[in-house]
């Protein structure tokens, strides 16, 4: 529908730099769909200027101008004196004054109480009015009342100035619902409202806000052919390099679209671009390095000199194609630098003369480093120590790992494992247990680590010591076990011959659904039947398969907060979809944990796909009765709420699984739990709760409640549930009963719930 004009006389003025808009004379939506659709086709109006100046005048809609920047768009109401009867006016002066102080709720409630009188002349003035005292929530909720009423004509200018405050004052969501309305009307937005836009989602925290506005800005110049103010390519281009590595080198596409509008559209390309387009190529897996020599030439021409991040980018570069002659001279480049040369640039230079074959380059490098800096990174210890052990130079590996432990700094599990693997390849299997006894004493057990220690035992045919190895990995959940490592001890039983044990780890491996290597198969057949398969079918569960009760304690914890169980379209069963924030520590933990509790349960899609066992990072169960039982109890009617007989259900186990799937820690230490649901399901909550002698309070916002432990009370339930958190995330999670006020835990609480 086209944009509507609203009663005139006094109005309302917002400037936009250059606007793409629609008359009051213009033809219906469908026509609208046929002009956004061939929008590339008006590029040749988008230059012009328009003889018209006020926003209602009659336009010719094949016709789309760019107004001027110091064009406005107006939105007009009568003033209340000017409308005729004395009673709306009365009733009008009422809602203006009681609406800006309300909620959305209390708003709609008073705006049906008088639907029968109220028009869309009457609602728009509403909005107006708050417009102009800054009650700007109030005017969106009106709005979207207003819009779902029979009576409702869409007003292109009032939604496009309601969409700019909201865009004006962070709140990029409601600003975003404007926006896909006027797009949905098949109108294109005003470029103030996109530039608007994306300045709200880059001053937001969230985690997809940076590409939402990417999406806008791609959105800005190919559906409405704007050309972006020099500040706001720059802004988000700064905003691509804020964020970490792993992040920031996805967006590289983007990068070179911001840098090639900067250049087709004549703007000066400041010194910053140049070097965070190269830095971002050198990160990549796979390096352009003539795209990198082409910025380098650009820049050049630019007249600007390379810096030292330049130059350590192109180190960078240098160190993934292997490059030693160009690196060489990037590095006279940075030994001519003001400074000190960065200490990753020595890595990138060692990794380089690793990569052609000079290991004993690099070992100079590495004393080099040592003798510049007067010592030496824990980053430069490993890598020197890595490319010792891949050119099988043990004895300077060996010197080295005994400098590295004389100094301050701590030895990582990855070099302990470049150590492990050279043992192994040259046959020292006394030196590979020795390294294992040292890891698993100064880091963190890991999976790895055993995997090596297991092929090392089963090679010389110590088979006592690699059951007692392989038990260990199956108890800790930490550890755990890979394809990998079963068939290796698998390969061992068959090897000594011990045919009852390899029938057993036939079995585990079956039961999870893990594949046995060819070779080991031929094996197997001989002894079980030679009608057994090489790859056997995941088994699923009967129907008479229950759950066992930690299954069952786990699944509560992890259905309070949030888990959700699918139905199963055919079997009319349902299913356990497990999901996970995968840039979550905690969640990292969990998942791996849950898969192995599951694994029995898990369908065939939910298997690692590859060698190395790495877990998906979702994962389903095969539908089944059992699930289909909390299914019926958490949502009964197709919609979420907490079980009648949660009373009994609620363990300190099932609290431990809540907290560590939805919970969350605040930096004061308190302690606090997400559930979803109405009133009556959070009160059953308390109940239990309050029944287990726990003390919190609870916040609600909009369908979400907060259940806060605060100070004291946080220890108290750290208590009841610390023997079921995992002994990674303890200390991540650990309650801290500190000696702040009352007032400071509120805040944290106030703080927590509003940022989630």
């Amino acid at each position: 529908m086209a944009a509507v004009p609203l009663l005139s006389t006094t109005s309302l003025h917002l400037r936009h730099p250059g606007l793409l808009f629609f008359s009051s004379s213009s033809p219906p939506f469908s026509a609208f769909r046929h002009f956004i659709k061939h929008l590339p086709c008006l590029s040749a109006h988008l230059g012009e200027t328009p003889n018209g100046s006020e926003f209602g005048d009659p336009v010719d809609p094949t016709e789309m101008r760019r107004l001027p920047f110091t064009a406005s768009a107006a939105t007009e109401v009568k003033e209340l004196d000017e409308l005729p009867e004395k009673w709306r006016r009365g009733r009008l002066a009422w809602m203006c004054k009681t609406l800006p102080s309300h909620k959305k709720g209390m708003i709609n409630r008073v705006l049906d109480a008088n639907k029968k009188w109220v028009r869309q002349e009457d609602a728009s003035y509403v909005v107006v009015h708050c417009i102009r005292i800054r009650e700007n929530e109030a005017a969106f909720w009106v709005f979207k009342w207003m819009s779902q009423q029979q009576w409702f004509r869409f007003n292109f200018s009032l939604a496009t100035k309601l969409a700019d405050y909201m865009g004006k004052e962070g709140k990029h969501a409601k600003c975003r619902e404007l926006f896909n309305d006027i797009i949905n009307q098949g109108l294109v937005p005003f470029e103030s409202t996109f530039h608007i836009l994306i300045v709200a989602y880059l001053s937001a925290s969230g985690e997809d806000c940076l590409q939402e506005a990417c999406d806008m800005y791609q959105q800005m110049i190919q559906l409405g052919r704007y050309r972006p103010q020099l500040s706001l390519h720059n802004a988000l281009f700064r905003a691509l390099l804020s964020k970490p590595v792993t992040e920031a080198k996805s967006y590289l596409k983007l990068g070179e679209f911001i840098f090639h509008n900067l250049v087709t559209t004549g703007y000066p390309v400041y010194e910053d671009i140049f070097a965070g387009l190269i830095w971002l190529h050198s990160y990549q897996g796979n390096v352009d390095y003539d795209r990198i020599s082409s910025l380098r030439n650009e820049m050049k021409l630019a007249g600007f000199e390379e810096s030292k991040d330049v130059l350590l980018s192109i180190t960078r570069a240098c160190s993934k194609i292997g490059d030693v002659v160009e690196l060489e001279k990037t590095w006279v480049k940075l030994l001519s630098c003001d400074g000190v040369i960065p200490s990753q640039a020595f890595v990138y230079k060692m990794e380089v003369y690793a990569k052609s074959g000079e290991p004993m380059k690099a070992l100079d490098v590495f004393e080099d480093m040592k003798t510049k800096l007067d010592d030496a990174t824990i980053a430069a210890y490993h890598k020197v120590i890595k490319v010792m052990c891949d050119a099988h130079e043990m004895e300077i590996a060996e010197s080295l790992m005994e400098e590295l432990n004389n100094t301050s700094l701590k030895p990582l599990t990855p070099l302990y494992i470049s150590l492990m693997n050279m043992y192994f390849r040259l046959g020292l299997h006394d030196k590979v247990e020795s390294a294992f006894c040292s890891c698993i004493e100064k880091c963190y057990p890991n999976r790895i680590v055993y995997g090596i220690y297991l092929d090392s035992l089963v090679q010389i045919g110590s088979m006592d010591k690699a059951e007692a190895v392989f038990s260990k990995m199956v108890a800790e959940d930490v550890i755990g076990v890979t394809p990998r490592s079963c068939n290796s001890i698998l390969k061992g039983y068959l090897s000594s011959e011990v045919h009852e044990k390899a029938l057993k780890i036939y079995n585990y491996m079956r039961k999870k659904n893990y594949d046995i290597e060819p070779p080991l198969m031929e094996k197997l057949d001989v002894i079980i039947d030679s009608r057994r398969r090489r790859r056997f079918e995941p088994t699923r569960p009967s129907s008479s398969t229950q759950l066992s009760p930690v299954h069952r304690e786990i699944l509560i914890g992890l259905l309070l907060g949030g888990l959700p169980i699918e139905p199963d379209e055919y079997s009319k069963k349902h299913f356990i979809c497990f999901e996970f924030n995968n840039k979550s520590v905690m969640h990292s933990a969990l998942k791996q944990h849950l898969y192995e509790k599951f694994r029995e349960w898990l369908h065939p899609s939910s298997q690692p796909t590859d060698r190395l066992g790495k877990i998906p990072g979702t994962f389903s169960t095969f539908s089944h009765t059992s699930f289909s039982f909390y299914a019926h109890q958490f949502w009964p009617e197709g919609r979420w709420t907490v079980p009648k007989l949660v009373h009994r259900w609620l363990s300190p186990r099932a609290l431990a699984y809540w907290y560590m799937y939805s919970g969350h820690r605040t930096s004061s230490g308190d302690i606090l739990l997400k559930i979803k649901g109405d009133h009556e399901g959070v009160e059953r909550i308390v109940n239990v709760l309050k029944a287990m002698s726990l003390e919190f309070r609870v916040k609600q916002k909009e369908k979400v409640s907060w259940l806060g432990f605060l100070g004291g009370n946080s220890t108290r339930i750290w208590d009841l549930i610390q023997p079921y958190i995992f002994s990674e995330l303890k200390e991540l999670l650990y309650a801290d009963d500190s000696s702040k006020s009352n007032h400071y835990h509120d805040e944290s609480l106030n703080e927590s719930t509003d940022s989630d």
